[in-house]
């Protein structure tokens, strides 16, 4: 095992991508983590990072200097990997990510990834690091049922859920939620680039995401289950119902949560839960926690996301217009930076927690 405070060695699969790109930006002065590895497609290799990128770079600023010159590599060139990396962030398409992530976990690589493909994977833990840190036991299951010895796979969840699991998760704990209806209004960004054509989204609402509402109606019970011999046993005590619609912002999803709970609690109960609510990221002090994992502002207009997804790094989630429900309980309104906390961000936490852990 490294030294504790050696830099980590991190490569990027899917490098050239918008979620890459994030992750390459968000990463730059990281002080636990330095790129050393970028993955893209053929047509990039052999190209240095910023030739590739060239007239495509997506992100604010420009390129960092420290990556401007690797060398772009394909995907299946592993040894190369296993010779410049500690682990690696995948946010490779889910078409190609089976297959590659599988194997580079084989080759003993860690793989924090972004890609859907292993998320409802009975022994690949689908981590929000303040909601269900404990789940990263999984890996040294995993890792026997696979055979697998260093290497092993961490998946992000889907980023439209993270506006509104956290602050359900602290609520299904003391008082166990039971039913809930959500609607988000999700960002161009979520979308990738170059995206949703702007004659189909301009001056309107897409009131479908393919495949987004499966996924928001079936991770969390996962992110709320429990080990259980050699996999993870989702939770079936709540049910959620989901509406997902792209809307003409470019950064922030929404959401529109009602819920109730076995045991109606109080606003004042709901409100405490939410303010104390805090895992290992915060006990921590890990570089890319949010002070407050959860926000919640009191103006009758908030949250909005031109003006709360950038904050505390874009890490926090942001809740605002809770009020009694007349068909549910209650109701409220999340916010969270989609390819912030809902994307590369997201994936960083979870890589940070992996190394104060000492699992990478």
């Amino acid at each position: 095992m490294k030294n504790s405070h050696e830099k980590r060695r991190v490569g990027i699969l899917g490098a050239t991508g918008m979620v890459g790109q994030q992750y390459i930006s968000l990463l730059e002065g990281h002080p636990w983590f330095t790129v050393t590895h970028m993955v893209a497609s053929p047509s990039s290799a052999g190209k240095t990072y910023a030739e590739a990128v060239e007239g495509r770079w997506h992100m604010n600023g420009s390129v960092p200097k420290d990556v401007q010159k690797l060398v772009v590599h394909t995907v299946d060139d592993l040894k190369a990997v296993a010779k410049n990396c500690d682990f690696v962030f995948s946010a490779l398409d889910s078409d190609i990510a089976k297959e590659w992530e599988e194997k580079y976990a084989a080759a003993g690589i860690p793989v924090v990834s972004n890609a859907s493909t292993h998320r409802m994977t009975p022994d690949v833990p689908m981590i929000i690091p303040e909601v269900n840190p404990e789940h990263l036991e999984m890996i040294t299951i995993q890792q026997k049922n696979r055979g697998w010895d260093k290497g092993f796979i961490v998946v992000k969840p889907n980023c439209s859920i993270q506006s509104y699991v956290a602050p359900l998760a602290t609520l299904h704990k003391k008082f166990k939620i039971k039913s809930v209806v959500v609607t988000t209004m999700q960002a161009i960004s979520g979308a990738g680039h170059p995206g949703v054509a702007s004659l189909d989204i301009l001056e309107n609402v897409v009131p479908l995401i393919k495949g987004e509402e499966e996924k928001s109606e079936l991770e969390p019970r996962k992110i709320f289950g429990s080990i259980k011999g050699d996999k993870i046993v989702h939770d079936e005590s709540f049910t959620i119902s989901a509406h997902c619609n792209r809307v003409p912002t470019i950064d922030g999803h929404m959401a529109c949560v009602s819920f109730s709970c076995e045991k109606k609690p109080t606003e004042k109960e709901i409100l405490a839960a939410w303010k104390d609510f805090k895992g290992p990221p915060q006990e921590l002090s890990l570089p890319f926690a949010p002070v407050q994992a959860i926000t919640y502002l009191t103006e009758p207009n908030r949250p909005q996301p031109r003006i709360d997804r950038n904050r505390d790094k874009g890490m926090t989630v942001t809740v605002g217009r809770l009020r009694e429900d007349p068909v549910f309980q209650w109701k409220f309104v999340g916010l969270s930076h989609n390819t912030i906390r809902g994307a590369a961000g997201g994936g960083i936490l979870i890589a940070e927690l992996l190394k104060a852990k000492s699992y990478v």
